[in-house]
């Protein structure tokens, strides 16, 4: 019998038929080939992948050859991911009666686990980047690894446009650099780029014996919408909030088990207690999970939702990836998920298994979103995917990784410029730029040479690195990585256990005896001391649930193109768009429908004050952006002062002064000329690039967290942060770390390339000018936003109820004469 037959019977005796991309996958493997195999969720790519290694294993076994040691890396993004991909690849070895052990390493593996593994690795070893980055330093790995077949990097697409990706880059082009024969093998969900996904992942010179593999198999996704009963002709962001509630309970009624997906982890707790309120006796059924909440509990939420005793998960993004939940019978999405290809991420989640049909039912937390959910359902028929843009240059994880290496102390200088040339980020590094930052770790460049701290790596005569320095070392091991956020608080109760964590900015707000919810507890701040919060249940039924930075996604640009074609459709079908006719009705009404073929401009004079509100279907961040630059414009030439609001379809401006518009007025206002200075200056760019360039130091190693148990808060690293920054501005302005924080504002916050494109599209086509009556059922949500930043909640509520009834029985007397 073949080695071919053998596994191709372990998968009959599962039940299952090898798909001919996975016979695909291990053909190409055992033909020396790297690549990378992109398919939906649940069609068996980790088997696709492991059947090469397990094929050349039995191959070289049978010739009397007997390879030992490390044999395969598996690079997973997330921790939770490498518990489940133990269990999947532990199958097939054991039945199969290979001699391979398996092994895990990352920040939740015990310190005395990670000595005994530097001893001796496992057979296969599954690692987050951040660990594998870590073994670089020590001068034993080079040896260790000698063996090393192939590497496979789980959720490719995950990585991909982000520093942790840069820093996988980094160590692959390492290990290629140690065996030029190793194969790398990266596994994604269905992208838009999957071509240059692949260069990424390979890198330069690795991508001529190369393979992209697709294993699309037609995986069917349903998707469906709960239609809200009611739905008001002058909807804002949020309305619905849990009104839909008893509908998603019918839902969960009908299946054993389902994922209830939300956009933020506020939105969590709130729908975790909705659902709890309207079923009290689902109480040990129901559970909740999203980044925040302590480890131990959230793997104690998969454990019983594996094992089938939960009816209902409330999460985010956090079982979003790879963990297979076979029990799952649909997955509810609470909002808009902004994208096509999270929305086909989440769906994954149910059905998760070859031949089965993936269910997803749309929640909307206004009436837009339901053109949104129909928009996403058409855009991915049409297999409009978005694309992940990779992140170039980035010096402060190259910083951090010419310090890592030389940890190591056997590694040249040259050496390690060819590796670091060699990856996609970094193919277009000048050698200016490579030789500043060769000086930067070693001398502290320009500004801190002067500091010892800062001059870390030495270079000996024949060009090798090192740091000499006992406690730099320790220092720099304890801050490798490339994730960095907000200060994290320890929330805990009075008797001991760890309940999760939540931003320092939040607990800040709060005194003592204030409640608030969190891990789907009601609880009562007792005191706050030492980045740790004390609590104890809370009596109180009302409290603060936490709102974590960075939670709101913008509308990607795809699926806002989707949403555009979506409202002008005619004559649709979809039970959204019939749904929203209404809506749309009043807005061809009272003024136009605002699309993509046209930038539509709304002006509205209302009691003491004009609303002007344009729609460039660009996403919530580039609106924010355009809502900015305008008024800026605005205000150079007309004495006023401006309030801005902006959603994913548009934005406004709101004065008490009135102001004349005419098309080319217009047009001067969204032109590109003066883009960049205009945007700087209107964004007080000069301190977002302070609050940026405090990550950017903190993964490049200027600035240090702390000890573990002793971690600095937010404010003293923004301090540091910022000393540093207004050093580098005052005596080293050209400093490449300087100009890197103002890129990363311009592209994180801004999306200058997004935005410097919508303008782009805006100058080529026609401008609508509309003086309306009342305002539309387009720009109410805009005028909403902009008055809750001036009035309490409470009168927010009472305001727009208000101006909703107005609008209403204004709306009502106009259709009554159409």
């Amino acid at each position: 019998m073949t080695r071919t037959n053998l596994l191709t019977n372990w998968f009959e005796k599962q039940g299952w038929k090898p798909f001919p991309f996975q016979k695909q996958t291990w053909k190409a493997y055992l033909e020396g080939k790297s690549g990378l195999l992109h398919a939906p969720t649940g069609l068996g790519k980790t088997y696709a992948v492991l059947g090469g290694p397990l094929l050349d294993h039995l191959n070289h076994e049978a010739n009397g050859l007997k390879l030992e040691g490390l044999l395969i890396l598996w690079i997973t993004p997330l921790r939770a991911l490498a518990n489940d991909t133990l269990k999947s690849i532990q199958k097939p070895i054991d039945d199969l009666k290979i001699a391979w052990n398996l092994g895990a390493r990352h920040g939740d593996v015990s310190a005395y686990s990670r000595k005994k593994q530097r001893e001796k690795y496992p057979s296969i070893l599954i690692i987050t980047p951040e660990s594998l980055s870590l073994l670089f330093t020590y001068p034993e790995t080079r040896e260790r690894f000698k063996f090393l077949q192939c590497v496979v990097v789980d959720e490719w697409h995950e990585l991909l446009g982000t520093k942790r990706g840069v820093q996988t880059e980094l160590a692959l082009a390492r290990l290629r650099a140690w065996n030029t024969s190793l194969r790398i093998w990266g596994l994604s969900a269905t992208l838009g780029n999957i071509q240059q996904a692949m260069r990424i992942l390979l890198g330069k010179q690795h991508a001529n014996h190369s393979q992209i593999i697709s294993g699309k198999l037609n995986k069917k996704i349903q998707i469906s919408t709960i239609i809200p009963p009611e739905i008001e002709n002058f909807p804002w962001s949020g309305h619905l909030g849990l009104k839909l509630v008893p509908q998603v309970v019918e839902q969960l009624n009908d299946v054993k088990s389902t994922l209830l997906f939300t956009n933020t982890r506020s939105q969590t707790e709130l729908w975790y207690q909705g659902i709890l309120k309207e079923r009290p006796e689902w109480k040990e059924k129901i559970a909740l999970h999203h980044g925040s909440i302590d480890r131990e509990m959230r793997l104690e939420v998969e454990r019983k939702l594996k094992e089938g005793e939960l009816k209902v998960v409330v999460c985010t993004s956090s079982l979003d990836l790879g963990v297979d939940f076979t029990p799952v019978d649909q997955v509810i999405q609470v909002g808009s998920p902004k994208g096509i290809a999270r929305l086909m991420q989440r769906a994954g989640r149910s059905g998760h298994q070859p031949g089965q049909t993936s269910r997803i039912i749309g929640v909307p937390t206004n009436a837009f979103e339901l053109i949104e959910f129909s928009a996403a359902r058409s855009a991915l028929k049409a297999n409009q995917i978005e694309s992940r843009i990779p992140c170039l240059n980035p010096l402060d994880v190259l910083l951090q990784h010419i310090n890592t290496i030389a940890l190591e102390g056997k590694t040249a200088l040259l050496e390690l410029q060819s590796e670091v040339l060699s990856t996609y980020s970094f193919s277009q590094l000048s050698e200016q730029q490579w030789q500043w930052a060769v000086d930067f770790v070693s001398n502290g460049g320009k500004v801190l040479k002067a500091y010892p701290q800062y001059r870390k790596v030495v270079i000996d005569a024949k060009g090798i690195l090192s740091i000499n320095s006992s406690p730099l070392a320790r220092m720099h091991r304890m801050s490798i990585g490339t994730i960095t956020g907000s200060s994290e608080v320890l929330v805990k109760f009075i008797s001991g256990k760890t309940l999760g964590s939540v931003e320092e900015y939040f607990i800040s707000k709060l005194k003592p005896n204030d409640s608030f919810q969190f891990a789907g507890k009601k609880l009562q701040l007792i005191r706050f001391r030492d980045m740790t919060a004390y609590v104890r249940l809370a009596t109180r039924r009302s409290g603060h649930t936490p709102s974590w930075q960075g939670g709101r996604a913008p509308l990607s640009s795809e699926l806002a193109e989707a949403v555009s074609k979506k409202i002008i459709e005619k004559n649709s079908r979809d039970p959204e768009m019939l749904a929203v006719a209404p809506i749309l009705s009043i807005q061809e009404s009272e003024s136009r429908i605002p699309h993509n073929g046209c930038l539509l401009v709304e002006s509205t004079k209302l009691p003491r004050q004009f609303h002007i509100s344009f729609y460039p279907f660009a996403g919530r961040l580039v609106n924010q952006g355009l809502s900015s630059l305008i008024a800026y414009r605005l205000t150079k030439n007309h004495k006023t002062t401006l309030k801005t609001a902006a959603n994913d379809y548009g934005f406004s401006l709101q004065t008490s002064n009135k102001i004349e518009f005419h098309e080319l007025m217009i047009r001067h206002l969204i032109s590109r000329e003066s883009l960049l200075d205009d945007l700087l200056a209107c964004m007080n760019a000069t301190e977002l690039a302070r609050r940026q360039f405090r990550d950017i130091a903190s993964i490049a190693g200027l600035i240090i967290k702390g000890y573990p148990g002793q971690r600095k808060k937010m404010r003293q690293l923004q301090s540091s942060s910022t000393l540093l920054y207004d050093m580098f501005q005052n005596y080293d302005p050209k400093n490449l770390l300087l100009q890197q924080s103002q890129r990363e504002i311009l592209e994180g916050q801004l999306e200058f390339t997004r935005l410097s494109k919508t303008l782009e599209r805006l100058e080529k086509i026609p401008v609508r000018y509309q003086v309306t009556e009342r305002l539309t059922p387009m720009a109410f949500p805009l005028w909403a936003e902009i008055l809750h930043t001036e009035v309490s909640s409470e009168t927010w509520h009472d305001r727009i109820q208000e101006m909703v009834s107005k609008l209403e029985d204004d709306s009502n007397k106009l259709l009554s004469t159409i």
